[in-house]
């Protein structure tokens, strides 16, 4: 066995624990236990507590299997079935606006010498956590409204469009330029699409389908290993073409929830996949983001620590403002709501910038203030947005107690 220290995994797992724990065991904190997670990460690591002086191996490349899977995961939660007609034409629509709206964020940053590339800046801030948005959603009561499948598609579509274009414009994985990626991209849908039909095709198989039945949840946990399998080969196949292997980690979700229904309908599927992800390699990627923040770099510096508010108000203005084509759907309030949720971000940015660094695109400062304000958003946004839903719920409700004739509002909303 290789001499391999686990005793900054040993921190970092430690870290995982507790981070939802504290969450469960005070209420009131009312936070993502990612955030903590990073929080955490700060503390312990060489700019805080010294704790985890070093990111080693184990650490790290259980980082990068987290990452992987938490697009995984993301890719899972993309109903391609639902994205189509009026949603999926307002979703698009507003990916433009969030690009354009973007870009002019980037140049307003580059003139001030904060960014080198305004398009850089523009990707950044395009995704949204789409793995957090769900869940708020969800506990509200809202996922099946107009309001949620609006803000669930457009979700899927920023976050489906930020990878794509960070791959074809910023991978660090290949030295070309733009065109010749876009035809690498290409080839990887259609070998992407090939091993989909493949794949489908095995899946109707009523042979292979008894099989997979019989073996689901025995010791083989052979859905499982699919899954894992198509993760695997995705992200490779990505490498293998000079993509982003994030590009890969999230097309091989998208494909799992297209082509195996049968899995996905399965009641213990999901939670499986899940409990290896969220409960095991993507906490250790959110912790080592924390190890890797540049404190020092932030706090040091005045002008640097007042970016932290300026990309705050920067993602909400380019992810937000587009989540007024809602207004005439589930009328202010919750389009408000929407952009709110749309403008919660973290995942993507802590990637993006991460790339940003090894392409010396941004400084270390510079990404220190971007991921600070992706955790606020994170802290601020969806709060704020369930308390518009609530006040909305309640106008509802009170219009619907109303005489017949009264006016119903305009905050009310139709199931999808």
């Amino acid at each position: 066995m290789p001499n391999v220290s686990f005793a900054s995994l040993v921190v970092v797992s430690a870290i995982a624990v507790a981070a939802p724990l504290v969450v469960g065991l005070f209420p009131r904190i009312r936070v993502p236990a990612v955030v903590l997670e990073i929080l955490a990460g700060i503390a312990v690591g060489p700019q805080g507590l010294g704790l985890v002086k070093k990111i080693d191996i184990p650490v790290q490349i259980l980082a990068l299997v987290g990452l992987a899977f938490l697009l995984f995961l993301a890719g899972l939660e993309i109903d391609i079935e639902r994205l189509r007609g009026r949603l999926l034409r307002l979703a698009a629509l507003g990916f433009l606006g969030t690009i354009a709206l973007g870009l002019i964020a980037g140049v307003i940053f580059k003139a001030a010498g904060t960014v080198r590339s305004p398009l850089f800046l523009a990707i950044a801030l395009s995704a949204t956590s789409l793995g957090l948005v769900v869940p708020v959603l969800k506990d509200a009561g809202q996922a099946a409204t107009e309001l949620g499948q609006l803000t669930i598609a457009a979700s899927s579509v920023a976050d489906f469009g930020a990878v794509v274009l960070l791959t074809l414009f910023f991978s660090g994985q290949h030295s070309s330029g733009p065109g010749a990626k876009a035809i690498l991209l290409a080839g990887f849908v259609v070998l992407a699409a090939a091993a989909a039909l493949a794949l489908a095709r095995f899946n109707r198989s009523m042979r292979f389908g008894d099989v997979l039945v019989r073996l689901q949840d025995t010791t083989a946990e052979i859905r499982v290993r699919i899954a894992v399998l198509l993760l695997v080969a995705f992200v490779a196949m990505a490498q293998r073409f000079g993509l982003e292997t994030i590009l890969g980690a999230f097309i091989a979700g998208g494909v799992l929830s297209l082509i195996d229904r049968d899995s996905m309908s399965h009641p213990n599927f999901r939670l499986k996949l899940e409990a290896i992800g969220y409960g095991f390699v993507v906490p250790v990627f959110f912790v080592t983001s924390g190890l890797r923040f540049d404190l020092d770099a932030l706090l040091h510096s005045p002008s640097a620590f007042a970016r932290v508010p300026l990309f705050l108000v920067a993602l909400l203005v380019v992810r937000g403002v587009p989540a007024a084509l809602y207004r005439p759907s589930v009328g202010t309030k919750g389009a408000v709501a929407a952009g709110l949720l749309q403008a919660t971000s973290l995942p993507f940015i802590v990637t993006a910038t991460q790339i940003g660094l090894l392409l010396h695109l941004i400084q270390p400062v510079t990404s220190a203030a971007l991921v600070a304000a992706g955790l606020l958003s994170v802290v601020v946004f969806p709060p704020i947005a369930l308390a518009l839903l609530r006040g909305a719920d309640q106008a509802t409700m009170t219009a619907g107690s109303e005489p017949a004739g009264a006016d119903a509002g305009t905050t009310a909303r139709a199931p999808m």
